[in-house]
């Protein structure tokens, strides 16, 4: 259990402490509830354009790095489907630099034209060295585009397409900054050898005078229940085929979760798993193989996804994965194999909160699932669910009408 303090502010900014005395170094940790999710069709990748332009210049601060870095501190941001994280660490002792620079940039980022041009260069660049420039460089987008037809899932972080990107105007950016970039709308965290009544006075200081947003967000639509197999083949200059078949499964906190999130604890992690027994060390048609789920707030998706052998192709890939699928769901698995991955899991639980980044974002990421505690209560009712909990979810997702399915075909 991580100990923490929570206030919230007058303007709805929720604001989370975790002291550790013993520690000479801050975390400060804001998440915005803001991911691609909250994006619509022709003006996607918005949120993670933000992830570059907070990193530039606001009103008070001509250079973000520069700044921190007069302090001895650090930053970094990451970007995904459901929120937007961004965290410093510096030395206790010049934690109000951390409060002064994120408040700036909250509530008077620069936005001008100049400014939005020169990020507009680097993502695009980004884009297509990273997806277009790379092998099986564009297979997420084309695995949510075929998986999800109404969600906004079905576009990856960084964008559906360059003229998305190309096409923002100031109004779009300035509009997406108002709506998402307010204290009501946003976790702080601070973590490490920092005091709680000095952070709430800290608080008060530099985002108690900020103002609500108070804009409702769009409604995101629900996904609906998918009843026919999907299947599209891909041609690309590759070195070997790859296949992925991905599966529609619960949201985070929604029953059947962690069931699905144990059934690839089981089928695909660590060199032990029944798929690398199974088709990579006894098999000769996956040169490798991995299993996950996505983990989306919303209802996400179960990944299978590998690389072939030379000359083995997609289809007969499918084919090997199937009958392993098949012999799991119809015999299950040892008893053996849940305690090995739940001691898997303590030993993930103590390594998370030896780090103070990691304890940091924890409690910004579960308070914004709902509560700070859930990280503990998850683990918990996690390594407390049977194997017939498991094997019954198993039974209802991997059925083939809910299955969705890439042949990424070598034209060597």
């Amino acid at each position: 259990m991580i100990n923490y303090q929570q206030f919230t502010l007058d303007n709805g900014l929720n604001v989370i402490v975790h002291e550790d005395l013993g520690s000479q170094i801050a975390v400060v940790n804001i998440l915005y509830k803001v991911g691609s999710k909250n994006e619509v069709r022709g003006k996607t990748g918005l949120a993670h354009f933000f992830e570059h332009l907070m990193f530039g210049s606001s009103k008070n601060v001509p250079v973000f790095d520069t700044a921190l870095e007069r302090v001895g501190g650090s930053c970094n941001a990451f970007t995904n489907t459901d929120y937007t994280n961004y965290y410093i660490t510096l030395p206790a002792v010049n934690l109000e630099t951390a409060f002064w620079l994120e408040s700036d940039r909250m509530f008077q980022l620069t936005l001008q034209e100049k400014t939005i041009e020169t990020q507009r260069k680097v993502v695009i660049e980004e884009y297509k060295q990273r997806y277009l420039n790379q092998p099986y460089g564009n297979v997420l987008h084309l695995t949510r585009g075929l998986a999800y037809d109404v969600h906004p899932y079905q576009w990856p972080t960084i964008g559906r397409d360059i003229q998305d990107i190309v096409d923002y105007t100031q109004a779009d950016v300035e509009a997406f900054y108002r709506t998402h970039y307010r204290p009501d709308n946003a976790i702080l965290v601070v973590a490490g050898g920092v005091k709680t009544a000095d952070v709430q006075r800290l608080a008060e200081k530099w985002f108690g005078e900020i103002p609500a947003g108070n804009i409702k967000k769009a409604d995101i639509p629900r996904e609906p229940s998918q009843t026919k197999k999907k299947i599209k083949t891909v041609y690309a200059d590759v070195p070997s085929d790859a296949l992925y078949k991905v599966y529609h499964v619960p949201g985070k906190l929604e029953e059947g979760f962690l069931q699905a999130d144990l059934i690839t604890d089981v089928m695909g992690f660590g060199k032990s798993s029944i798929l690398e027994r199974q088709l990579v060390q006894k098999g000769h048609v996956f040169s490798s193989v991995e299993n996950y789920v996505t983990g989306t707030s919303d209802p996400g998706l179960m990944v299978f996804s590998g690389k072939m052998e030379k000359g083995q192709t997609a289809e007969q890939a499918e084919e090997a994965l199937d009958k392993v699928v098949g012999a799991f769901l119809q015999n299950g698995f040892p008893d053996q194999f849940l305690e090995k991955i739940n001691n898997q899991a303590e030993a993930g639980l103590a390594y998370d909160q030896i780090q103070l980044i990691g304890r940091a974002m924890n409690l910004a990421y579960f308070a914004y699932l709902g509560h700070p505690d859930l990280y503990i209560r998850e683990f918990e009712r996690k390594k407390n669910i049977p194997i017939d909990s498991i094997m019954s979810w198993a039974k209802n997702i991997l059925k083939e009408e809910n299955s969705s399915v890439i042949y990424y075909k070598s034209n060597n």
